[in-house]
């Protein structure tokens, strides 16, 4: 990997891969913590509901401030503030001072400073990787979290938590250092580009945020593949966090498996997805984005179907395993396209306007899962996900076709006016 993605990406990505071991513990310890605790839904939903509420607030003002800024050294400085808040966390649980309240401020603190650095770190890689490579730099980047935060982090954030339950945050706390020291290692100064209409003299002069924002979303709105994507992953979130929500029954009451059973199932998952990052460069080189991504529209319609209709363990097992690949794939191509496209002075609004529309359809789409369950029955959620994924595969189908995808391959971002 150093020899063709170059020194500075290997930090970046040794970075990312120790904090999203960090992330994932914390993300199986806290629900086991609200758990051991309290029964009461509204409080173990309040502690979900504060992990989300970050990404709609800051996304936005955190793309701002990404393209103000030296990327770098803002992405250290909130791995060093999420070291302070899950340290803090964590002394709190080793001194016997039990809070779901500190829990879920301390979520908050973390989830909003992920927010602005996932803008800055995905701004950054195009600063570090030869643009030919991006595709590869992603796949690690996807590879990495995947299995990390998906494979290593459940049962080893379980087992830490029975062990102790200040000690999956400890060690979060400890992945956050390691990341801060890591980034800080990256050579080089990453502040993003000024307008080229300022002279070699002059100062841009300072801009609203509102201003900025309008500019992001007004840029993001006039590039019609970008836009494209944007919408349609906002969709898709909508009813895949639907269909998430209640998976659990669907497993339960449709498949007749528990606990176990339902991980196995999501393990499945993560299988795909590792494989998707892993080999995606070659993927997308062998049957290009384009189909790349109309293949990915269709799994997408696809697997809400299976899980609507199969009674099959083994089937539901295959199907979370292709969406995987799928999952991973679609991650590559656009985490690769938008800094094809993108200005380098936007690439932070480009970044967070994309993850808040996101986070919107998650959000929304958590909420709607369990309402629609409760009142047409469990497969509801997924049926209503197979109609809305096979529309939007017909709606969009055409606007990713090979010629004007091949052509954001080949031409580089222009500045912005």
């Amino acid at each position: 990997m150093a020899e063709r993605l170059g020194a500075r990406f290997v930090k970046l990505w040794t970075a990312s891969t120790a904090s999203a071991l960090g992330s994932g513990l914390t993300l199986i310890a806290a629900p086991l913590f609200v758990a051991a605790h309290t029964r009461n839904p509204v409080i173990v939903s309040a502690t979900f509901g504060v992990s989300w509420l970050p990404w709609l607030l800051f996304a936005l003002p955190g793309g701002v401030l990404v393209d103000r800024v030296d990327r770098r050294r803002l992405m250290v400085t909130i791995d060093w503030v999420r070291v302070a808040a899950m340290g803090v966390l964590a002394a709190a649980l080793l001194a016997g001072w039990s809070s779901i309240a500190l829990l879920d401020g301390v979520l908050f603190i973390v989830n909003a400073g992920e927010i602005v650095f996932r803008s800055a770190s995905q701004a950054l890689v195009p600063a570090v990787v030869p643009r030919a490579r991006l595709e590869r730099a992603n796949g690690w980047l996807v590879s990495g979290t995947t299995v990390m935060e998906q494979m290593i982090a459940g049962p080893l954030g379980g087992f830490l938590f029975v062990a102790a339950a200040s000690l999956p945050f400890f060690v979060n706390a400890g992945t956050y250092a390691a990341s801060a020291v890591l980034v800080g290692l990256v050579a080089g100064s990453y502040r993003a580009q000024q307008t080229a209409k300022a002279g070699p003299q002059e100062e841009p002069q300072p801009r609203g945020v509102r201003r900025e924002l309008a500019e992001g979303f007004g840029w993001l709105a006039r590039q019609r593949l970008l836009r494209t994507m944007a919408i349609l992953i906002g969709l898709l979130n909508l009813t895949l966090a639907a269909a998430t929500a209640v998976l659990v029954l669907l497993v339960k009451e449709r498949l007749g498996l528990g606990a176990v059973g339902y991980g196995v199932l999501f393990s499945c998952e993560a299988v795909g997805a590792l494989a998707g990052s892993v080999y995606g460069d070659r993927l997308i080189r062998r049957v290009t984005a384009t189909w790349t991504i109309r293949i990915g529209l269709l799994v997408e319609a696809g697997f809400h179907l299976a899980l609507a209709t199969s009674r099959s363990a083994f089937a539901d097992g295959a199907m979370l395993a292709l969406f995987g690949v799928h999952a991973a794939l679609w991650m590559v191509v656009s985490t690769s396209l938008r800094p094809r496209l993108t200005p380098p002075q936007m690439l932070g609004r480009g970044a967070s306007a994309y993850l808040f529309i996101a986070a919107a359809g998650e959000s929304a789409g958590a909420m709607l899962g369990g309402v629609i369950a409760a009142r047409f029955g469990i497969t509801a959620p997924y049926w209503a996900g197979f109609v809305l994924a096979a529309g939007v595969s017909l709606a969009t189908w055409r606007v990713f076709n090979r010629s004007t995808v091949a052509q954001a391959y080949a031409e580089p971002a222009l500045a912005a006016d």
